[in-house]
């Protein structure tokens, strides 16, 4: 398999933050803040971000850049005839079943965009726009069409290799992103009420802290910055050793963390002005929002900026889901990158159609992902940094670029007592709630 790479920091950053960002930043962080008491849950999720998802990311990229290698490879290579490869493989598991069911959820949102675009969901009423969500999740024409388009796209953008498809076109739907988030933001602030929800996001209560809440902010860190499945010991292979590699981490997790609190600032506003529960649920995205842009002044407008906003947040993270299957079919088979997307979409297309035909299905790819793939992907991976590879071997690859990494000790510190901690508390809250829920 021939070596690819980023060509250049910002390319590298680009497509790390659109792995990282994703429908979780714009769908799910708006309502799970909102039931957990706005700006409060926000500084201990920035807390959290820092102090556990950021050392689980840095340790990604560092696995991933020393091997120069993607994350099944990565493994069987800075540890050969022991059983880590295994967290490899659980990798590959991983990026495969979120693919498959994040598919269906991106064809949502392309659905959603057509429908804005031809004006038909500004024709119908809040009872009509509920039942129309329900329609859309249960169809399984709907669900298959699109989720079809969308793979089909993100097959398009894999195919052309590192830097010239997932870089360059991560170059280009980040800005996009941002861009229009920013003019959503500016039109959903600038409505007669919005002052609440801009102080519900900045001024915190500290009394809607339950335990539970901690759990989700912890949570929301963990799974933010697409950690545990491998995608980003797959790029971290693609960053040069010229680039910090402590930096570069830091950039995405900052950009991840920025674009999730303006989505932030682009909901509440919005649902406050319009006299909306802000902790609607994950409804709140497809059912309240259309009905709030139906009563607004350009309200279509606003409705097709904010939706196609969704479907390039869910391509980027979609893209970086297919890449580790690909890479794992072309280093297992020796298969040329588009004959590896080939195959690998049409493997993702079979489960994606199984997710779309049945709830069920749908249900069990994400609970098994979050609460047994990624916690404990994450945990083997945050014990192999001091356990095999060992301080020395993992500072030198923080240093390659010829600078000092200053927060080494730190970072290391985290990385080998108080992040796996941490990680095995997510995977027993998460298994404790999928038995109870």
């Amino acid at each position: 398999m021939e070596k690819e790479g980023f060509s250049s920091r910002a390319g590298a950053i680009a497509a790390a933050a659109g792995s990282a960002v994703g429908l979780g930043n714009i769908w799910r962080f708006p309502y799970v803040l909102g039931q957990n008491g706005g700006a409060a849950f926000l500084l201990v999720y920035v807390l959290f971000m820092l102090l556990i998802a950021l050392p689980v990311l840095m340790s990604e990229f560092a696995i991933g850049r020393k091997a120069g290698l993607p994350v099944l490879d990565a493994f069987k290579s800075l540890a050969p005839g022991k059983k880590w490869y295994l967290i490899g493989f659980s990798g590959v598991l991983c990026a495969f079943v979120i693919s498959s069911f994040y598919q269906v959820v991106s064809g949502w949102t392309l659905f959603y965009t057509y429908m804005s675009a031809t004006g038909q969901l500004s024709s119908l009423s809040e009872q009509e726009v509920e039942t129309m969500f329900q329609h859309t999740a249960s169809d399984p024409v709907i669900c298959v069409i699109w989720m079809l388009v969308m793979l089909g796209i993100t097959g398009f953008v894999v195919a052309r290799g590192v830097d010239k498809g997932i870089e360059q076109y991560s170059k280009i739907l980040m800005p996009v992103l941002l861009v229009l988030i920013v003019v959503v933001c500016v039109r959903s602030v600038s409505l007669d009420g919005a002052a609440e929800g801009i102080s519900f996001l900045l001024s915190p209560d500290f009394s809607k802290l339950t335990p539970s809440a901690l759990f989700e902010a912890l949570g929301q860190a963990f799974f933010s910055l697409s950690i545990g499945m491998g995608t980003m010991t797959t790029y971290g292979s693609y960053i040069s050793k010229k680039q910090n590699l402590s930096s570069s981490a830091m950039s995405v997790a900052m950009i991840d963390f920025f674009i999730a609190f303006l989505a932030g600032l682009m909901i509440f506003p919005c649902a406050f002005a319009f006299g909306i529960n802000p902790g609607q649920g994950p409804g709140l995205v497809f059912v309240t929002l259309p009905n709030i842009f139906n009563q607004m002044p350009m309200g279509q407008l606003i409705s097709v900026a904010f939706f196609f906003l969704l479907v390039v947040a869910a391509l980027t993270s979609s893209i970086s889901l297919l890449e580790v299957v690909v890479t794992f079919i072309r280093s297992s088979f020796g298969f040329k990158r588009k004959k590896a997307t080939f195959i690998s979409a049409a493997c993702v297309a079979f489960f994606g159609v199984a997710c779309s035909l049945s709830s069920t299905v749908f249900d069990l790819f994400d609970k098994v992902s979050a609460n047994i793939l990624l916690p404990l992907g994450a945990f083997f991976i945050v014990l192999f940094i001091p356990y095999e590879l060992g301080k020395k071997r993992v500072c030198e690859e923080f240093e390659a670029h010829g600078g000092k990494f200053k927060l080494f000790g730190v970072y290391y510190f985290l990385t080998k007592y108080i992040v796996p901690v941490a990680i095995l508390f997510i995977f027993a809250y998460g298994i404790y709630g999928w038995i109870n829920g």
